[in-house]
């Protein structure tokens, strides 16, 4: 009878058990269901490439808000490049078949076909580049481009893109100063006996030759120059990889994938990899420096070119008229290249600031470090681009800055000089030569102009008939005959040398 009972009981429970079960397979079920109502499709009808573990679609709003497809898209080739890289590397270590590298490899250059022919159709619900053009590899060859993603994450996927992306932009920030260097020289070397006023505090100081001063404009560049090759060194290193920030299970070689990208070394640790940005923050503190020479030069041709001073000539097709006063010529390329230093000295600061209080690893914060980047690029490519082009084409009008030298007393200095090599202190002839301007101020004319009693009158001892030699323009700018020096023959020098430095410049 005990055992009769004992039979029934556990068949009850067994029962029981199955019914449980059955419940929570079924409510189980229920929740998936929802889930997938929920989660497999959005506003676009498109499925979230991470909602695994998500139970309500993302708000619109949020999804507009948090999305960089509008502005990263720019990155689709670096992206491609980068995927196709990886690809290969899984390849070659076994994770992928060649069947299923030769599928992915023919998608993603069907893909960069379908954006460069503006057939794409960029999906903000997407997010940035790398979804949509993941989810687009998946559309085109099935399941397999899910696979394309193994070992890798956005986070060192992006820092991919964005460093190869810089690195060919620098090629053409190089290539542009290059080109602005030639037409300097050009310029330098057609107006190297031409004098001019050189000026300290905006005053007259010394007589200097145009083809001196353009020389000075080149060995700004050519830091400029200097500063972009040295940054791209620090550009160039693969973060691929490096996947989220842990580094992956899967036994990539990164070497292998940095080779094939062209990178000279990988990013070593795999948390700074994804998380640091001090390479742009280089490349725009760079490109700020670059912009202030610019500025300086706009400053320079924007006073030249107005009817007060009136030394150059700026191409009409680099400037604009007024919609009032018929007779203006505005110098709006040089006005508008020494505004634009102000947005790009702005995205430093925007990029140092968004660096300053990130935690390791990888934040959505670093977002933002793209659209400061792009502007900064297009910023500097343009402004080096207006100048290549404008400055060959500036005419310079050497009679008028010859007589605008020989006001304010601009060889006072080769007087002095003159006066110290007949033994006499330069202080004490600093003295005499400031009483002698002072005199010609009075009388109205220039030093050049006192007859040679009235020199001698300052000093009777040192002044002799040959003071004339020194107080002429020509003979002041000839003096200066050594390296770096505004004489003629030392400008064709200097022309020679910075054409040889550029012929002979190699890897960037």
């Amino acid at each position: 009878m005990l055992f009769a009972c004992l039979l029934v009981y556990c068949a009850k429970f067994v029962a029981s058990g199955l019914c449980v079960a059955g419940l929570v397979k079924e409510k189980r079920a229920d929740y998936m269901s929802d889930k997938k109502e929920a989660m497999s499709v959005n506003k676009a009808g498109e499925q979230k490439l991470w909602g695994g573990r998500f139970t309500e679609s993302t708000d619109a709003f949020v999804e507009e808000f948090t999305a960089s497809v509008m502005f990263d898209q720019r990155l689709y080739l670096q992206d491609i490049q980068g995927s196709m890289a990886h690809c290969r590397m899984l390849a070659k270590v076994g994770v992928l078949t060649e069947s299923e590298r030769d599928q992915i490899l023919d998608g993603l250059g069907r893909i960069e076909k379908e954006i460069a022919a503006g057939e794409f159709v960029w999906s903000v619900s997407r997010e940035d580049v790398h979804m949509n053009i993941e989810a687009r590899l998946t559309d085109l060859i099935g399941t397999v481009g899910k696979k394309l993603h193994t070992g890798r994450s956005r986070n060192d996927q992006v820092a991919t893109d964005i460093r190869l992306y810089l690195r060919a932009e620098i090629d053409r920030v190089l290539s542009e100063i290059d080109r602005l260097q030639q037409g300097l020289l050009d310029l330098a070397e057609r107006e190297a006996g031409t004098i001019m006023p050189g000026f300290t505090h905006l005053q007259t100081a010394q007589p200097v030759t145009f083809g001196h001063h353009m020389l000075a404009w080149f060995e700004m560049l050519s830091r400029d120059y200097e500063r972009m090759v040295d940054c791209r060194k620090r550009v160039n290193r693969s973060p691929l990889g490096a996947a989220a920030l842990a580094g992956t299970t899967f036994p990539i070689d990164r070497e292998y994938s940095a080779q094939l990208l062209g990178f000279d070394a990988v990013c070593e640790n795999s948390l700074d990899a994804v998380s640091d940005r001090d390479f742009a923050i280089e490349f725009t503190a760079a490109a700020s420096l670059l912009m202030t020479h610019l500025s300086r030069f706009s400053e320079e041709l924007v006073l030249w070119s107005s009817a007060q001073f009136d030394f150059i000539d700026l191409p009409d097709r680099f400037c604009t008229g007024s919609s009032i006063m018929p007779q203006k010529k505005n110098p709006d390329v040089p006005e508008l290249v020494r505004g634009k230093v102000g947005r790009v000295n702005g995205h430093l600061i925007s990029l140092l600031t968004l660096m300053k209080s990130q935690p390791l690893a990888y934040n959505k914060d670093n977002q933002e470090d793209k659209e400061p980047l792009f502007d900064t690029v297009d910023t500097v490519l343009n402004c080096l681009r207006a100048y290549a082009d404008m400055m060959p084409a500036v005419g310079v009008k050497d009679a008028v800055m010859r007589e605008a030298a020989l006001r304010g007393f601009s060889t006072a200095t080769d007087l002095a000089d003159y006066l110290v090599k007949q033994g006499l202190p330069f202080r004490d002839a600093h003295e005499v030569v400031g009483n002698a301007v002072a005199f010609a101020l009075n009388k109205g004319c220039d030093l050049s102009e006192l007859t040679l009693a009235e020199l001698q009158s300052f000093s009777p001892e040192h002044i002799s008939e040959n003071v004339f030699a020194v107080l002429t323009l020509e003979g002041s700018v000839q003096a200066r005959d050594h390296l770096g020096g505004t004489a003629p023959n030392q400008v064709l020098a200097a022309v020679q040398r910075g054409r040889n430095m550029l012929q002979t410049r190699g890897g960037k």
